[in-house]
């Protein structure tokens, strides 16, 4: 091979250095613990799940054209996940009978999906999947909001910063019915015209909607609908389940002071055909990152793919790792001080036995203390240069000197304070 290989990732994907992992682990550390904090717990699933699974309820765009897929040497037509609500489905289906209900569960597996890269978009991403099974009143999917809110939350975000958006697919397909005067499945195919409405030109909208039978009038009636606050919506079709669905969860908002983060949009679909009741979309207000984050809603029907007659409600959500790291960029929400404990340095001399700084190590270690040996030979400055460039908090010093007295010098490196402990009492310096 005469060419190089080059050192670039495949496109759509990234290489997580040393500080790029401390960046994502901090934050996954931060939604782990509210999501613990709530109760949830964490479960994952295979990366390879058969082709057929997204086929049957994830729609023909994501299956057909954004998974990654190939036939395996069993002649099995398998895909690599672009996302994880049928996988935890079919895994809440195999042991059904074994589970206590209602289930609150979360994972933050890393998906694939064939796409067009762009900000916030790559082909391999890590996504916050948050599901309640088991409960077939709107409480799941206020939980799931408030928890959606108390994440961002954390991270030092206010109602300034982002917005919670929610709708029901119910009271949807229910207002959408009796303005075009259409069926179930009229209402399915308007609210795919619909779900792309701040993505096309407005005459390419009508266009759309006029194809599909609606007038003018119809058309601006739906319209109005955008406008609206959640208690005038409703009432163009009260007799909807959906629309007290509605009502519940925004009386409920209200209660607990988070309708300041939440509005109501009739435009907030869903473009996923397993979607229901609520479902929600949290954006960014940012002028400069104005856009959804991240979102997600109930799915009653889904379980009952793999089991007859199954009826588990479930309702959830997901959120990119790649989002949120905008998120917080945008805001100014990363703290510098992120993931730094105490690090130590132990510098190293020739007239000191390697076993003795091998044992001041695990002295450390067995403290607890992040600590390591400096590896090789090298002058002290230089070990002190090291120290520094990789964000060490502390160095020990233990030449021939403080060995005969049996002590260890300390020095805080942001400090410049320096100290000398006994050996056998070296961890009570950190």
């Amino acid at each position: 091979m005469s060419e190089k290989l080059s050192t670039q990732p495949y496109k759509g994907t990234r290489d997580f250095y040393p500080a790029d992992m401390q960046l994502r682990n901090w934050f996954f550390g931060v939604i782990r613990r509210v999501l613990e904090t709530a109760a949830f717990e964490e479960y994952n699933g295979p990366m390879l799940e058969s082709l057929e699974l997204y086929a049957a309820k994830s729609g023909e765009e994501l299956a057909g054209k954004q998974t990654y897929n190939f036939t395996d040497r069993g002649n099995r037509h398998v895909a690599i996940r672009p996302e994880m609500t049928p996988t935890v489905a079919r895994m809440v289906a195999a042991k059904m009978n074994d589970l206590t209900f209602p289930l609150k569960w979360f994972s933050i597996p890393n998906m694939y999906r064939y796409e067009a890269t762009q900000r916030g978009r790559l082909r391999e991403f890590w996504q916050l999947n948050v599901d309640i099974f088991g409960c077939d009143t709107y409480e799941a999917d206020l939980d799931c909001i408030i928890a959606a809110i108390n994440i961002l939350r954390a991270f030092g975000a206010d109602e300034s910063m982002f917005t919670v958006r929610i709708n029901n697919r119910r009271f949807f397909n229910d207002a959408i019915a009796a303005i075009a005067g259409t069926d179930a499945e009229g209402a399915k195919a308007v609210s795919k015209v619909i779900d792309r409405k701040n993505k096309v030109p407005r005459e390419v909208y009508e266009k759309d909607l006029t194809a599909l039978g609606l007038s003018e009038s119809q058309i601006a009636r739906i319209d109005a609908l955008y406008g609206m606050s959640v208690r005038d919506a409703v009432a163009v079709c009260p007799a909807s389940v959906g629309a007290q669905e509605l009502l519940n969860l925004f009386e409920m908002l209200e209660k607990l002071g988070l309708d300041r983060y939440c509005v109501f949009d009739f435009g907030i679909v869903r473009g996923l055909d397993y979607y229901t009741g609520t479902v929600f979309e949290v954006f960014d207000n940012a002028p400069e990152n104005n856009r959804a984050m991240f979102g997600g809603g109930r799915y009653d029907n889904l379980v009952g793919l793999f089991v007859k007659n199954a009826k588990v409600s479930g309702v959830g959500f997901g959120m990119g790792d790649v989002t949120l790291e905008n998120f917080l960029i945008t805001h100014d929400l990363i703290l510098s001080s992120f993931g730094r404990g105490v690090k130590v340095l132990v510098t190293r001399f020739d007239d000191v036995p390697y076993e003795s700084y091998l044992r001041l190590v695990e002295t450390l270690h067995a403290a607890g203390v992040t600590a390591s040996l400096y590896l090789g030979s090298k002058k002290f400055g230089k070990q002190i240069d090291y120290a520094v460039k990789t964000d060490c908090t502390h160095i020990c010093v233990m030449g021939g000197d403080e060995l005969a007295r049996g002590v260890v010098r300390v020095k805080n490196l942001a400090t410049r304070e320096e100290r000398d402990f006994p050996l056998s009492e070296i961890t009570t310096a950190f």
